[in-house]
């Protein structure tokens, strides 16, 4: 029995045979299957009667959904219903990979959990992201992205010295953890092809957001002192990763090495600087970093962030303008990399969103399918199993389906 998938362009579809059920909520979960969806798996997006937890928090639970929904097919059932859980089971036997970032314990609650599943079905791919793992003693713990990044390090890494621990920005370690999580899911249908045979695959976000780190950890699993918040700048290189002021704004600056370092003064027109005896090697400029960074100012402060980068640019010396989101926008180089694409809904209406950030050969960019709303798809699945149009009416009525 094969579903069809809604119609959408597809330049490169290497997963176009490959069927996924999405039991996840939020990002981690969704955003892997999410990532299938656009290598061309078919993704059907099993929800709870009520939808996505996202779909309840406001506007950005609405941008999570546009955002990590794209290109699937949902389908809304009541788990704890038998005939729900019937249907649910059907759906998987259809398929080649289950994702699922429940609360712990959710999914074997249901019946559903890996080992339940794979018993029945051996050559499913099933992928499960908890927050702390399944070993350790928080193992039942709920987890977000926020929690590993303070249970990680990475909070106390971030952020200025004599300030409180900062998160990142964004949800990083969810979305790395979608990511990470559908490579885990390639390896596994690779070597399905091998042995026949599915696999289970765990991670969490705290693994995730301690990979992250990987360079910062190893160094100090080496031996070295253990990692500060410093604010811009890096702890052992000067002057790297240093933000600097402008005419118009800020850039962030790079020259470590010697070679870039003598190249800077060179370019800026302060060659002495480099023979200067606070700055003659990395670590007397890492030694004298407050007085360095004053030098910095004084040399690119009348420059504007599009000059400092074009300037430094033509000289190989490493640097980047902080832009605002608006300011990406109008990146010439963000324009021609063709990763933002509009994302078209079954009635035509489109929303402008995010392609993966790779291109497969000299394929163009997909054009995804818009997110669905909870169980748009329901009718059609049900039909596709078998359930006649009577039948889908009664299972409606008792609440089993929405």
């Amino acid at each position: 029995m094969t579903f069809e998938s809604r119609e959408t362009t597809r330049p490169a579809a290497p997963l176009k045979n490959v069927r996924v059920i999405d039991m996840g909520q939020y990002i981690a979960g969704p955003g892997a299957a999410m990532v299938l969806a656009e290598l061309g798996a078919q993704v059907i997006k099993i929800e709870p009667v009520a939808g996505d937890q996202a779909r309840h928090i406001g506007r950005y639970g609405e941008s999570m959904i546009r955002a990590y929904s794209r290109g699937k097919q949902s389908i809304a059932l009541d788990l704890k219903r038998k005939e729900g859980l019937e249907i649910a089971w059907r759906l998987i036997g259809e398929s080649d990979v289950v994702i699922q970032n429940l609360r712990p314990g959710a999914v074997e609650a249901l019946g559903l959990g890996p080992s339940a599943v794979r018993e029945r079905f051996p050559k499913v791919i099933y992928l499960s992201i908890s927050g702390f793992g399944d070993l350790g003693p928080s193992s039942e713990r709920p987890g977000y992205d926020i929690a590993a990044q303070a249970e990680s390090g990475l909070m106390s890494v971030t952020g200025e010295r004599d300030r409180l621990p900062q998160k990142v920005g964004v949800p990083i370690i969810d979305a790395a953890a979608a990511h990470l999580g559908a490579q885990a899911v390639l390896a596994a249908l690779y070597g399905r092809v091998q042995t026949g045979r599915g696999e289970t695959l765990r991670t969490s976000l705290l693994e995730v957001a301690m990979h992250l780190q990987a360079t910062t950890w190893c160094d100090y699993l080496g031996g070295a002192p253990e990692p500060t918040r410093i604010g811009d700048g890096q702890p052992n290189n000067a002057p790297a990763a240093e933000v600097v002021p402008t005419r118009d704004g800020h850039i962030v600056l790079s020259a470590y090495a010697e070679e870039h370092w003598a190249r800077f003064c060179r370019v800026v027109g302060r060659e002495p600087l480099a023979a200067d005896p606070r700055f003659r090697t990395n670590a007397l400029r890492v030694q004298h970093r407050a007085e360095l960074r004053i030098v910095l100012r004084e040399c690119l402060s009348f420059f504007t962030s599009e000059e400092c980068v074009a300037l430094l640019s033509r000289n190989q010396i490493v640097v980047g303008f902080v832009r605002s989101y608006g300011q990406v926008l109008q990146s010439a180089d963000v324009k021609a990399s063709g990763i933002l694409v509009d994302a078209i809904g079954a009635d035509g209406q489109s929303y402008p969103s995010l392609a993966l950030p790779y291109r497969l050969g000299d394929a163009p960019r997909a054009t995804p399918a818009a997110a669905p709303s909870c169980g748009a798809d329901t009718d059609r699945l049900l039909a596709e199993l078998g359930f006649a149009q009577s039948e889908i009416d009664e299972l409606r009525r008792n609440g089993a389906v929405a």
